[in-house]
């Protein structure tokens, strides 16, 4: 097979075959089970990581966090100024919009504030 004269069809499925969404070429830092406050284009959301694919991640037990009063504080003391808990506890937070994350050791939110 001359790769010069595959289709673009051709091509595609081959790349289907070897890009799956957790492809294990996809590296990340990602810890399975453990917690995070992840800081997005436009919010901040906290909770505990249950997957991660190649564009997208999901966190249960999580909250949106609106607040965060001083974030280095935040961070240590595990203090949070204003919480909305996602009602069923998941978010799907899109790779491609996270800012940073960091592990979250405290206790995850999940009352109003």
């Amino acid at each position: 097979m001359n790769i010069d004269d595959l289709t673009y069809g051709q091509i595609k499925e081959i790349s289907s075959l070897v890009k799956g969404d957790n492809n294990p070429g996809d590296k990340h830092r990602f810890k399975i089970g453990e917690s995070y406050l992840i800081r997005t284009v436009t919010m901040i959301d906290v909770g505990r990581l249950e997957w991660v694919g190649s564009k997208e991640l999901v966190l249960t037990s999580a909250a949106w966090i609106a607040n965060t009063d001083r974030f280095s504080e935040c961070l240590i003391t595990g203090k949070l100024g204003e919480v909305e808990p996602f009602p069923d506890g998941e978010v799907i937070i899109g790779r491609g919009a996270i800012i940073d994350a960091c592990v979250w050791t405290k206790a995850l939110p999940r009352e109003a504030k």
